[in-house]
């Protein structure tokens, strides 16, 4: 599992387009999805302040602290502002209090204001710095889209995943990520997969070398990210054993936290692995749907044995 390394504040400048007031050191690290309104503290009350998040001041407590007599006021912002909080936020382009703006100077602390309704710019931002923290780890692989299932083909280097990518990528189907695929865990049992930015859109085909997937088949051939539904390894003929030829048994893999679908499917010379993901792809859907071909066929099996012995 990769170590969490935080999300750097400018790149959250940025991407909500805040508005800087005051501040100059935007490469603070924030490392919590957690934010906070201080709404206890400007009453006076400091004894539980999770100063390590991003602080959101809305239209609540910007009122309250106007509503404040001006030496109390100071009092509050001081010990506030004494804590070494990552930024203020302050939502729907409200005015910012003199006495707010002169201690934020004073002490150095990052201002920002963006134009958004608090409780839309708090969901939005809890989104994305949730998206931004979750463990993630690294795989050896093809990453993709079929029918809407997100495929992860795993298996020995040189057993044929990207050829088999290319045969799915004829057939209609996108292209998430090839060779290296990275993954973070955005719930339990929940991960996505995408491609390391240097890789995006590109496949190594043995004997062509690399291919512009975006460029040769378009750009409806490829996307960024998917949630992973599906694991397939395949395994040479010779190795594989499964006792299990109905496929009543649910495989499992675990990547990260998450336990993940799995099937094991053996290749040889002859065998149209591209049909037989596109199969396994709608076989997964219809399970999730509640549709059990094995167990149906099964119970089908035990009740005509069942209706011969009586």
């Amino acid at each position: 599992m990769e170590k969490i390394k935080g999300v750097n504040l400018k790149k959250i400048i940025e991407k909500f387009g805040l508005e800087i007031i005051t501040g100059y050191d935007y490469d603070i690290v924030i490392n919590t999805s957690d934010l906070y309104r201080p709404g206890v503290e400007l009453a006076g009350f400091f004894d539980y302040f999770p100063f390590e998040r991003i602080q959101v001041l809305g239209m609540t407590e910007i009122k309250f602290l106007n509503g404040l007599e001006k030496e109390i006021r100071n009092e509050r912002l001081e010990k506030l502002l004494s804590y070494p909080i990552p930024c203020i936020i302050i939502t729907r382009g409200l005015g910012i209090p003199s006495e707010l703006l002169k201690i934020a100077e004073k002490k150095g602390r990052i201002l920002l204001r963006s134009l958004s309704a608090t409780t839309s710019l708090i969901s939005k931002l809890t989104d994305y710095l949730e998206s931004e923290l979750a463990p993630r780890t690294t795989v050896h692989g093809v990453l993709m889209d079929v029918y809407g299932i997100g495929v992860l083909l795993i298996g020995e280097s040189g057993i044929g995943k990207s050829e088999t990518a290319v045969e799915l990528l004829k057939r209609g189907h996108r292209l998430i990520a090839d060779d290296v695929v990275e993954i973070k865990q955005v719930a339990k049992n929940v991960l996505v997969g995408m491609a390391p930015e240097i890789l995006k859109y590109f496949i190594e085909v043995r004997g062509l070398g690399i291919i512009d997937v975006k460029t040769i088949f378009g750009a409806g051939a490829v996307r960024d990210d998917i949630r992973i539904d599906l694991v397939i390894e395949l395994v040479e003929w010779e190795k594989y054993s499964d006792d299990d030829r109905l496929g009543i048994e649910d495989k499992k893999m675990t990547i990260l936290e998450s336990n993940i679908s799995k099937k094991i499917i053996p290749i040889r010379p002859g065998r149209n692995l591209a049909s037989i993901i596109e199969v396994a792809a709608m076989d997964h859907r219809l399970k999730t749907m509640g549709y059990n071909a094995a167990l149906n066929f099964s119970q089908k099996l035990f009740d005509e044995i069942n209706s011969k012995n009586t």
